[in-house]
């Protein structure tokens, strides 16, 4: 069923927003951002027909079961895991190469986080990557083959699932793409010890529709659209953490990965 629920937003006008990420250099705030809380109608998107599309709403759900081995494993995760993302991606979308370079775990649970590789989610509306910082993600990352791999068109798709158990807690949301505008994309700078990375957060607007999947399981993935080069489809898909007001009370904690790669098209 659809759900009420808190979305995160920025005010827009305040200056470049940032946020500090891992440490902030002494005499300076962690971030400038300046919030707007918006309670919002989250659909339930099992209940639409047609169900949200990549290249539509710039979401989609597919059955896909595969998980890691020992996601707490990095090299393992990537050398293992990274292969089977590709290919899930390749089949789903026709790239004719994808690349995966990155990848986040995720609990909803706080102790789970201390000391270990599992970040908390994400309870700010935002999208990865921006019009700028898309493309600079290909130079970084394939420096030598760049010129030619941004002649064509690519994309970059985070594959998102639950992993142990169903995602009752802190379900991740998505707005349709579709429903996003220009004006609505905040430059958002993420400044880390040794650069400064650039995602959109997003200022509110009433057009915005946001739907969620209740209760995935580890049988069932999204691919999230976070940059397209293409100009007739999705391009950024802004994605949130909520609290399902539903979660029944003796529900276990939310434990997530996600694996972001670059998609290249003929």
């Amino acid at each position: 069923m659809n759900v009420r629920a808190e979305v995160s937003y920025l005010e827009s006008g305040g200056g470049r927003a940032y946020y500090y990420l891992r440490a902030t250099p002494e005499g300076e705030a962690p971030s400038n951002a300046r919030g707007d809380r918006r309670t919002v109608e989250v659909e339930d998107a099992r209940l639409r027909a047609p169900e949200p599309r990549l290249e539509k709403e710039g979401v989609e759900l597919v059955a896909w079961s595969d998980v890691p081995s020992d996601e707490r494993d990095a090299a393992a995760f990537q050398s293992d895991f990274y292969p089977r993302v590709e290919a899930l991606v390749r089949e789903h979308t026709g790239a004719r190469r994808v690349q995966a370079f990155d990848h986040n775990l995720r609990s909803s649970d706080k102790e789970m986080t201390q000391g270990t590789p599992l970040q908390s989610p994400v309870w700010l509306a935002h999208n990865d990557y921006s019009e700028a910082s898309g493309p600079q993600r290909v130079r970084d990352l394939l420096p030598d083959e760049a010129d030619a791999l941004l002649g064509h068109r690519f994309a970059i798709i985070n594959v998102w699932k639950p992993i142990h158990n169903p995602a009752y807690h802190a379900p991740l949301a998505v707005c349709d793409a579709q429903t996003i505008r220009s004006e609505d994309r905040i430059e958002t700078d993420l400044r880390y010890p040794d650069r400064t990375g650039e995602i959109y957060s997003f200022a509110y607007s009433d057009e915005h529709r946001w739907y969620y999947y209740p209760e995935m399981t580890p049988d069932e993935t999204l691919l999230i659209k976070c940059y397209d080069s293409a100009s007739d489809c999705s391009r950024f898909t802004a994605h949130t953490a909520i609290r399902d007001p539903n979660t029944p009370p003796s529900a276990p904690p939310r434990q997530s990965i996600e694996v972001r790669t670059l998609a290249f098209f003929d």
